[in-house]
């Protein structure tokens, strides 16, 4: 059973870079710079929706990038990062 997206996280709309273009953000994301679609409530106004980016879609809850809590997905996304080498230091 898959794990369940934790409601107010948006870790993964935060640490990740993403290089695909989004409609608010044509040039992507960078690292550690919240997504352009996030709202308020910290959940995606592209959820759902055709213009979102198919790494959003792919992207799956586990516990080795969601620890226990928003703070440690943080953490562990922020470090999964700069282990790829997509951020500079």
């Amino acid at each position: 059973m898959a794990k369940p997206c934790r409601l107010g996280c948006a870790a993964c709309c935060i640490a990740p870079s993403i290089t695909s273009p989004l409609p608010k953000m044509p040039q992507g994301k960078p690292a550690g710079t919240p997504c352009a679609h996030l709202m308020d409530d910290l959940r995606c106004e592209l959820f759902g929706q055709p213009e979102r980016p198919k790494v959003c879609g792919d992207f799956q809850p586990a516990d080795y990038v969601c620890g226990e809590n928003r703070e440690q997905a943080l953490k562990l996304l922020t470090e999964l990062e700069h282990s790829t080498g997509h951020i500079s230091l």
